[in-house]
């Protein structure tokens, strides 16, 4: 009788601390939630609605005559973007921007991890490990050693639409021609992503002066992809977006298994 008499005094309590559990995954799991909702309904729009890739691929596509004796009905020309030498050294800059920003995130996160006591900032630790494995879960194994393998989706310049010669597939479908390194989705355009994430590390102070700029250099390497003919629109918005959903999941894991530390301050979002 005591046991069952202690039992029901402590079902308050309990009953209190599950719906603050309950409302703590729910505010944190929201962000992750809402992005991948996002990218979901971008993906069966570009999905259903295939002329949005196969317009915006055309902006940029010059035909030219094709030589003679071509088969009948074959599409010649080509994407003149790609022959362009200023955009192609802009392109290549920012090809290994996400890279170069990686390794600086290292070199402080291993001096960070060199100081003790009240030098050391768990705050640092934790933000530089959420950017490293955001980088490494989102543009490196899901993009570029996943789907990117597997979805089979020819490039823009690969297929019979634009020159070359295979069928185009809309978004999502993995039925193409293409044996690897795909279209579908964009790696460089994540990356670019992933660089937008990182506006949460600055200094408050300095966020609303650099976001600005960091997100608009986020968007020239995407643009520059549909220009060159290497990815579709649907391509290189889905995979701008995946970054900022794995980054939100990673973020939020890490404060989950944070919430229960008094003294931790939260993952910034």
């Amino acid at each position: 009788m005591q046991g069952l008499a202690l039992a029901l005094r402590q079902m308050p309590v309990r009953l209190r601390q599950s719906q603050t559990h309950l409302r703590f995954v729910t505010r944190n799991w929201g962000l992750s939630a809402t992005l991948l909702a996002l990218w979901c309904v971008l993906l069966a729009v570009f999905h259903f609605f295939p002329a949005i890739d196969l317009d915006t691929a055309r902006h940029f596509f010059t035909r030219t005559v094709c030589a003679p004796g071509a088969a009948n009905g074959l599409i010649c020309g080509h994407f003149a973007d790609a022959d362009d030498t200023s955009l192609i050294i802009i392109r290549k800059c920012l090809f290994f921007l996400p890279v170069v920003v990686g390794i600086a995130i290292v070199i402080r996160l291993i001096d960070n991890l060199g100081h003790h006591g009240a030098t050391y900032c768990r705050e640092t630790t934790r933000q530089c490990s959420v950017a490293l494995m955001a980088l490494v879960a989102g543009p490196y194994l899901l993009v570029n050693l996943f789907l990117k393998q597997v979805s089979h989706r020819p490039r823009p310049y690969q297929t019979d639409l634009f020159g070359g010669p295979h069928a185009f597939t809309s978004a999502g479908d993995f039925t193409g021609a293409c044996a690897g390194n795909c279209s579908f989705i964009s790696g460089e355009a994540s990356g670019s992503g992933w660089l937008v994430c990182l506006i949460v590390l600055l200094p408050k102070p300095l966020r609303l002066i650099l976001a600005p700029p960091i997100i608009v250099l986020s968007l020239i390497s995407p643009a520059l992809r549909v220009g060159f003919g290497g990815h579709y629109v649907s391509d290189v918005v889905l995979g701008w977006l995946s970054s900022l959903v794995i980054y939100a999941v990673i973020a939020e894991c890490f404060e989950m298994s944070q919430s229960r530390r008094k003294h931790s301050s939260p993952t910034a979002l």
